[in-house]
């Protein structure tokens, strides 16, 4: 997988993330198993703020994403996030699909 550079987005280019904070305000996202092949790339770069921002942004850049990220866990630096949920600037967001096995 690729690890694309971000190019701005209509909310990013003017200077603000998806919940209204600077470009600089980002998150660190990481994609495994399923959610990398569907996303295209293994991580990327997005604006910080809440888990849905966070989802809507992830699935506006990959389409194909959406199936999957209703399935996946959202873990912010461990912790899982989901809705309302903050995601701030420098965590790592990890995308992780169900995993069978034991």
């Amino acid at each position: 997988m690729t690890t694309p550079t971000s190019a701005p987005t209509a909310a990013t280019a003017s200077g603000t993330g998806v919940s209204g904070t600077t470009a600089a305000a980002t998150v660190a996202v990481r994609y495994f198993a399923a959610a990398a092949e569907a996303a295209g790339v293994d991580t990327e770069t997005v604006p910080a703020g809440t888990a849905a921002l966070v989802v809507a942004e992830l699935t506006r850049r990959h389409p194909d994403l959406a199936a999957v990220l209703s399935r996946c866990a959202l873990l912010a630096d461990g912790t899982r996030v989901e809705g309302d949920d903050e995601v701030r600037a420098g965590v790592t967001l990890d995308v992780l699909p169900p995993f069978a096995g034991g």
